[in-house]
């Protein structure tokens, strides 16, 4: 109580407007729904925080799986091949971002299998060079990248295409090429044998369900390719991948086009984007109908408290010092609640990977079953610039719904609110 003596008044009546009342049903009830106002903004600003983290998390999970198996930046020849890929390789390595580089060929495929057909992406690629650029030596489950080898035409598939086709290490299936052969009895189409020497999962279903991995050789053949198709390169910070591969485009000579893992997959990042943003804005309404119940309890608080506006008026108070007392009382409210609000929701946040666990332990359920999202723990990614842009939206709309009550407060006439009193 010291502390508010050395206030302004507006201040200290303010602040004492927003303590509880217990002087009589009407100031409780007033309070009451004071807090419930107080509440809602921070049930709000917590869930919003909560819901953008796990949104976050499950966009970063995605992105990281989809990154162990594509490349951050690709480079190829406008001509569709690239027969010295060591040299340029050597070019592309000069760039302090990028940390390794592999050639690569890459065609659209069937495989065949008993009675099942599937359409796969086949990458022909050179096992010891394949770990500089992504982690799928380390994602196979069975069998191994190092089996594929030169000119014994042997394939690593993934582990949804593996189940989908009933197919174990050691079984041969038949890949058909999309270029025919030409015979005298017409196009025919290329078909070979392939030996099945590892299994991968790379926790993507895209990939897991549609990728096959052979030896860069063995696909040159397949294809018809006179040498890779290009290069996969990996970079330091793959955040900087469009502007790493600016500054190739730049160095590099030749005619070269050159994508980064940002364009390949556009559109599904963009799809997040959206979402979130609307995700953002729906959630954003709990705490604007807070804000519309923070207007109602200052309009009861200013028709309560004409007794007390009338009586400082007369001494001497100005319209704008009592705006600012019911401004200072709505504004404390919103702050609190902001408070509140953030720490409960940075809190949750931050322990995601406890509490589902324990929740799913206590009622004997499972939100993300394993076999159908392939991922079993429920991510979360906390970005202080979100929190602060949701604080400072709950803040504004606070500060707003406090400017019709107190403009309506800064109205009353003294004598009109005396007369009955």
């Amino acid at each position: 109580m010291a502390l508010f003596k050395n206030l302004p008044f507006e201040w200290t009546i303010g602040l004492r407007y927003t303590r509880a009342g217990k002087r009589s049903a009407r100031n409780s009830f007033i309070s009451f729904i004071s807090l419930i106002s107080m509440a809602g903004i921070a049930l709000g600003v917590a869930a919003l925080i909560v819901v953008l983290s796990v949104m976050n998390g499950f966009q970063k999970e995605v992105r990281d799986r989809m990154l162990s198996v594509l490349a951050h930046i690709e480079v190829f020849d406008a001509s569709g091949s690239l027969p010295n890929w060591q040299l340029t390789a050597t070019e592309v390595m000069k760039n302090k971002q990028v940390r390794g580089a592999a050639p690569y060929v890459e065609a659209q495929a069937m495989v065949a299998y008993d009675d099942n057909l599937r359409g796969v992406l086949v990458r022909g690629i050179l096992p010891q060079e394949e770990g500089k650029v992504s982690d799928v030596a380390t994602q196979v489950k069975r069998g191994s990248l190092e089996a594929l080898r030169s000119g014994e035409f042997n394939v690593v598939i993934g582990a949804e295409l593996a189940r989908s086709l009933g197919l174990r290490v050691g079984n041969k299936l038949t890949m058909i090429a999309p270029q025919g052969q030409v015979t005298p009895a017409g196009v025919l189409p290329r078909l070979k044998q392939f030996t099945v020497v590892g299994v991968f999962e790379a926790g993507h279903y895209e990939y897991d369900s549609s990728l096959a991995f052979i030896h860069l050789e063995d696909g040159e053949k397949m294809f018809r390719q006179s040498g890779p198709t290009g290069l996969r390169l990996k970079i330091e910070d793959m955040q900087q991948a469009p502007e790493v591969a600016r500054e190739l485009s730049q160095t590099l000579e030749g005619n070269f086009y050159i994508r980064d893992w940002s364009k390949q997959n556009r559109n599904w990042f963009a799809a997040v984007q959206t979402e979130k943003r609307m995700m953002f804005i729906i959630l954003a309404l709990i705490i604007a109908v807070a804000a519309f119940n923070l207007v109602s309890t200052l309009v009861m608080t200013v028709t309560d408290k004409q007794a007390d506006i009338a009586i400082l008026r007369t001494l001497g108070a100005s319209p704008g010092s009592i705006m600012k007392i019911f401004m200072i009382q709505g504004a404390l409210v919103g702050l609190l609640g902001t408070f509140i609000g953030v720490s409960g929701g940075v809190l949750v946040a931050l322990n995601v990977d406890v509490i589902v666990p324990f929740i799913e332990s206590l009622f004997g359920v499972q939100f993300l079953p394993r076999d159908i999202y392939l991922i079993s723990a429920l991510p979360s990614d906390l970005r202080w610039p979100d929190v602060g842009r949701i604080a400072g939206v709950a803040v504004v709309l606070a500060f707003f719904a406090t400017l019709y009550p107190s403009w309506r407060a800064a109205r009353v006439r003294p004598a009109e609110a005396l007369r009955y009193e």
